[in-house]
């Protein structure tokens, strides 16, 4: 029986340490072209007879130089070989690997797998041991945490947010601040040790346990009445205790970067007593407890000091003070680069809707404010449910409150007052009196001087009307604190977080429905008393018909006067410009405005002191008039 032919790449190698191969034949093994291409496979006749010398010579050599290459391709099983295979080229490989499934092609997926896990499990890391904080008192600043947390999210932050709130903060506003994305801490406050001290310092040491945070490895703190409008995660690079300067050498405790420690707290704890606050507050204490913080180097997050400081001043940027703003009616420093913009108002907020009708850099909180997302129900835009109630019932009132005085003083008494027949009179009467050029009742001066010149005033029967010596001055007098009670009135009930338009609009309405309550009470007042004056000075009622027949043309006229309507509404056109003229000129510059606003103010005032003596010559005069209360009651009054 003649044996099969067999490959020389079938036998098995010599027991050589120096030429041990792989079962897998060779020409399986993938070889550059290029490099060298296998001979076609020798057959023998007989499988037991060996290589010789030169054979196995070569066998060694191409073993030695595939070996690493053998390394990085997947082996595979050899397919059955048929009696009598046909010699084979060896494959080329591909540009970039082998396969497009081969590890070459799938490595630097995976590599870019790990890496992209490692930064965020290192972000996530740091998000934990870092934080933005901030304190809040009572309900009142609810909204300045909230246009504050946004614009921390604006910037692309992924720190945790913590706001630390006492026992004087709502149950909703806790509920709203943590659907907005807030850590809500509840602390209980520290007493002021401080006897002189304002008001509104009551509770603000509390601002010192920021720095018994241990669980944050740092923490950024940022008062309420901040927002930020560029990144600030560089701060997380200052040093143990961080601040800015303000007022000379004085630091503001308003935007800070504390390392907590729990002996640093108990050391500032035990010192709170002894250490003297000229601010009366927590900014004054900090200054006496890092007395040497205005030696400070400056923090600059691209060169960090090598060692770390143990206190450094933070630049402008990170504390933009508008108080620096309003002085040159500009920044002093590049807007541009602009990272916290701090509202030091005083007692003014930017969230007060009449604070952005003076500042400039209020629009810009009002800007972020308008795209708060309603976390709940009604709170989207920075609106109140409670308030946007408050806002509906005092838009409908004061017309309720005119309709109603209306009815009072004109329905009851004239049921025909609109009807065509008394609009036609009204007419006719105002076009009768501005062609005869009926001139006003006469006085000269503004003042005194009128009053006296009008205390003798002779009426058309031959007696004399009796004004008391400085009636003018009183009208004129009633007149300013009726319009001073009205503009408190309506300061007082218009809630002050509303909208800038809407507080501006609501103002407008209540002091001058106010006024027109007030001061037309007044005249009313007035109207009576000539009414009963004129029956002491020994008018008749035939004298009464006989003055009316004189001018039946009067008889049928409106009630409302057209002198007063001019006065009306003549002071109400002048305030309304007084207010708005500054902003109709675009006038940003805060001194400015107070200075168009006063010359404002300085004829509003002119006039109505002219107005306010006409109007209640005019009412005691129709009351001589009418004392028999046949004439229907006006409703100017």
């Amino acid at each position: 029986m003649i044996p099969r032919p067999c490959r020389l790449d079938e036998r098995a190698a010599p027991a050589d340490d120096n030429s041990k191969l792989d079962d897998e034949p060779f020409d399986r093994i993938l070889i550059p072209a290029a490099k060298r291409t296998l001979p076609p496979a020798r057959t023998v006749q007989h499988h037991h007879l060996r290589p010789t010398p030169p054979i196995l010579k070569r066998l060694r050599s191409d073993s030695q130089r595939l070996l690493p290459l053998r390394a990085h391709v997947r082996p595979t099983p050899p397919p059955a070989l048929p009696p009598a295979p046909p010699p084979r080229e060896p494959r080329s490989i591909r540009a970039g690997g082998v396969g497009s499934g081969g590890p070459s092609m799938r490595s630097p997926a995976l590599l870019a797998a790990v890496v992209a896990a490692l930064l965020l499990a290192a972000g996530a890391r740091a998000a934990t041991e870092e934080a933005y904080v901030t304190l809040l008192y009572g309900d009142e600043f609810v909204l300045g945490v909230r246009v504050l947390g946004k614009s921390l999210r604006d910037t692309g932050t992924r720190r945790d947010m913590v706001v630390l709130v006492s026992d004087g903060v709502s149950e909703y506003s806790r509920k709203l601040l943590q659907a907005d994305g807030w850590i809500v801490n509840r602390i209980t406050l520290l007493a002021n040790p401080n006897q002189v001290r304002p008001k509104r310092f009551w509770g603000v040491y509390t601002k010192l346990k920021i720095f018994n945070m241990t669980s944050f490895k740092k923490v950024v703190y940022l008062d309420a009445d901040t927002i930020v409008v560029k990144s600030i995660d560089d701060l997380f690079k200052c040093g143990q205790f961080c601040g800015n300067l303000k007022h000379s050498e004085r630091m503001n405790s308003g935007v800070m970067v504390v390392e907590p420690s729990e002996t640093l707290f108990n050391d500032m704890i035990n010192q709170v007593g002894s250490l003297p606050s000229y601010t009366g507050g927590d900014q004054g204490f900090l200054n006496s407890y890092y007395s040497d913080f205005a030696n400070s180097r400056v923090f600059e997050p691209d060169s960090p000091l090598t060692p770390e400081p143990k206190t450094q001043r933070l630049s402008t940027l990170y504390n933009a003070d508008v108080g620096l703003y309003m002085l040159a009616n500009k920044w002093m420093v590049d807007e541009k680069e602009l990272r916290v913009i701090h509202y030091t108002l005083g007692p003014l907020k930017p969230w007060d809707w009449f604070t952005a009708w003076l500042v400039k850099p209020v629009e810009i909180w009002q800007d972020i404010r308008q795209t708060l997302e309603e976390s709940l129900p009604g709170t989207g835009g920075g609106r109140n449910p409670h308030d946007q109630l408050v806002v509906k019932i005092l838009f409908i009132l004061p017309f309720c409150l005119l309709l109603f005085g209306y009815y009072q003083s004109c329905f009851q008494t004239n049921k025909e007052l609109i009807s065509l027949r008394s609009l036609c009179a009204f007419a006719r009467r105002a076009r009768h009196k501005y062609k005869s050029e009926e001139s006003l009742p006469s006085y000269s001066v503004v003042g005194s001087a009128s009053s006296f010149s009008i205390s003798n005033q002779r009426l058309s029967n031959g007696t004399h009307s009796k004004l008391p010596l400085y009636f003018g001055a009183i009208a004129v007098l009633v007149c300013f604190v009726s319009a001073g009670f009205s503009l408190a009135f309506a300061f007082a009930i218009i809630p002050r977080q509303v909208m800038p338009w809407t507080g501006l609009l609501l103002m407008f309405e209540w002091t001058f429905v106010s006024f027109f309550l007030l001061f037309g009470s007044y005249l009313r007042f007035v109207y009576r008393w000539g009414s009963i004056s004129a029956n002491h000075v020994g008018f008749s009622n035939s004298d009464s018909s006989e003055n009316h027949m004189g001018s039946g043309h009067q008889r049928n006229m409106s009630d409302c006067d057209m002198d007063a309507t001019f006065y009306w509404i003549g002071m109400a056109a002048i305030a309304t410009v007084a207010v708005l003229l500054p902003t109709i000129l675009g006038i940003t510059a805060l001194f400015t405005k107070l200075g168009l606003m006063v010359a404002g103010g300085v004829v509003l005032a002119s006039f109505m002191t002219y107005a306010a003596e006409h109007l209640a010559i005019s009412a005691f005069n129709k009351g001589q008039k009418d004392r028999n209360g046949s004439r229907t009651r006006s409703s100017c009054f």
